[in-house]
């Protein structure tokens, strides 16, 4: 009897572990998504604004290149630093 009870006490915390990783990947994919769209979008937005502004639109597409590589910046960034706390 004991035993039993012992033995689904250790199930139940992997099952907990199990849970927590999961939440964990779920949270740092939604941080990738995140550090991705954020910079993408605001340099588009202000590029829209500013080619408005100046009645220039195609000002759009270089603010929009430019929030493209802030976000590939920032998600290298990113995964090189998980990447070197795996390692340690």
């Amino acid at each position: 009897m004991v035993l039993c009870v012992l033995w689904k006490g250790d199930e139940m915390r992997d099952e907990r572990k199990n849970r927590r990783k999961v939440f964990q990947s779920f949270a740092m994919v939604m941080q990738f998504g995140l550090n991705m769209l954020v910079p993408i979008v605001m340099c588009t937005l202000f590029g829209v604004w500013l080619g408005g502004k100046f009645d220039v639109p195609a000002i759009t597409v270089p603010f929009f290149i430019a929030g493209a590589l802030a976000g590939f910046r920032n998600i290298f960034r990113m995964a090189k630093k998980i990447y070197e706390d795996d390692k340690k």
